[in-house]
Parts: structure tokens; C-alpha cells; sequence
């Protein structure tokens, strides 16, 4: 399988404070790739490095083959439009319409016309489920669900190959982060997309999530299959899935597979 993403021996610290020690993690094409971790375990530092908003103070990163270390400014904005994030509250911008905001990108790292930028933006909101009268409402006539879409429309737009979304169902009823886990599930088969995630959310990791990896000790204490972390016996896992959700939704799949 083809690795689109690999941490080897990362290390993150902020002066004093150690965050990350002796990281390793693999993410393969067309995974939804979960990040898994308690409060300060790091786990939006180590998004935000994979997306060259932060560098590591050891080890290596690669993204799409290009060690990060090592990378040219050229090869670093080729690689920006290769990606899309959605960042956890969406960050539009506020001044911004919908449509507008989708566009961001488009007119930064294209010489397309307006029309043809026009057209596309409104080809994302229908993807993700916007209506075309939603491309001219601002952020704050938005409800929670429609600024994750809106942002998840600006994060596509560029048609990328690698997906980041860092808490994608937080701050949604129940209702609408299903709808949003089945949106981003129907979008990694339509488009042939690679996803990470950071995620606390055990629906989404037992319905959307393929390979994960858990944050704990300043290192991964696990990756792989929802099966292979069940497996392990860290604390930090043992106290997340030891819930009741977690626990029902671990008695359906082992009745399911008995």
C-alpha cells in the first residue's frame, strides 16, 4: 500500500515541556485515519505538522513522498494545494460569504476566471450538501452543521488528495454528526481521498474510522484496526472505550462477527 503520510521518531517540545517523544505512525492511501488521545496529548500539534504549520524539534515527517525537512518553498505550496483542512470550528471568515469563503483558495492558487470559479464553488456546496442559496449567507446566519459543511466545501475545492479534519462532529447533535460521518465516508469513495482525523467521538471511530492511531506516554501506544486497539491494555485506552457507549458498541460488533 502506498504511504501517503509517516512520522519517524518525532520529537515536539515547547521549551521546557515535552509534548511528543519517539512518534511513529503510517497513514496508507485511501484510509480514514483516526487520531486518538486524552486533553494535552498533543494530538492537534501533531496535525498541525503534518500540514507544515508547525515543525517538530527531531525526526522526520513525509507527506506524498516529500520529507518536510527537507522541502523547498515550491514543493511546500505544491504540497498546500494538495490538502485540504477543516479546521474544529470551521474558521471562516466572518466577513466572508459562503461563497466567498469556498472561493479563498481558488483565486490564491488559480488564474481561473470568475465564472468558472463560481461554478466550482457551487459544485462543493452541492457535494457536501448545501443548497446554492446558502453561498450567500455570511457565517453567523449559519447553523453548526451548515459552517462544518461550508468549511468541509472550501476544504474540497481544490480537488485534494489528503482530507484534514480535526474534530469534525464536535459541537453537532447527534443527528447531524451522523450525517456528517456518512457525508465523509460517501466523499473518500466518490473522490478516492486519503482522511485524518482527530476525533473523541466513539460513533464516528466505530462507524467512519479504519486505522487509528492513540496518543498516550508522549508516544503512540497504539495503531492499527478499531480489533487491534481493543487488543491493547494501555490505561488511556482501557478508561476511553471503557464507557458505557463504548461498551455497547463493543458488544454489537462482537455479536456481529460471532
Amino acid at each position: 500500500m502506498k504511504e501517503m503520510i509517516k512520522m519517524r521518531h518525532l520529537r515536539t517540545s515547547f521549551g521546557d515541556k515535552v509534548v511528543h517523544e519517539d512518534v511513529n505512525l503510517t497513514v496508507y492511501q485511501g484510509d480514514i485515519y483516526g487520531i486518538l488521545g486524552g486533553s494535552g496529548s498533543g494530538k492537534t500539534t501533531l496535525l498541525r505538522e503534518m500540514i507544515m504549520l508547525l515543525h517538530p524539534t527531531g525526526g522526520s515527517v513525509e507527506v506524498l513522498g516529500y520529507d518536510l525537512n527537507r522541502i523547498s518553498r515550491k514543493e511546500a505550496q505544491w504540497l498546500r494545494s494538495r490538502w485540504g483542512v477543516l479546521f474544529q470550528f470551521g474558521a471562516l471568515f466572518t466577513s466572508l460569504t459562503v461563497e466567498e469563503n469556498v472561493a479563498v483558495w481558488l483565486k490564491e492558487y488559480t488564474s481561473l476566471s470568475e465564472r468558472t470559479i463560481r461554478d466550482i464553488v457551487y459544485s462543493k456546496l452541492e457535494m457536501v450538501g448545501l443548497s446554492p442559496e446558502t453561498g450567500r449567507l455570511y457565517p453567523s446566519e449559519l447553523s453548526g452543521g451548515m459552517i462544518k459543511r461550508s468549511a468541509l466545501a472550501r476544504a474540497l475545492v481544490m480537488d485534494p488528495e489528503l482530507l484534514f479534519l480535526d474534530e469534525p462532529t464536535s459541537g453537532l447533535d447527534p443527528v447531524s454528526a451522523e450525517a456528517f460521518d456518512e457525508l465523509v465516508t460517501e466523499l473518500r469513495t466518490l473522490l478516492g481521498l486519503t482522511i485524518v482525523m482527530i476525533t473523541h467521538d466513539i460513533d464516528t471511530i466505530f462507524n467512519v474510522v479504519d486505522r487509528m492511531a492513540v496518543l498516550g506516554d508522549k508516544r503512540v501506544v497504539a495503531e492499527g484496526t478499531l480489533e487491534d486497539i481493543l487488543k491493547n491494555d494501555h490505561p488511556f485506552i482501557r478508561r476511553f472505550f471503557g464507557g458505557n457507549r463504548a461498551e455497547a458498541r463493543i458488544k454489537a460488533m462482537q455479536m456481529e462477527t460471532s
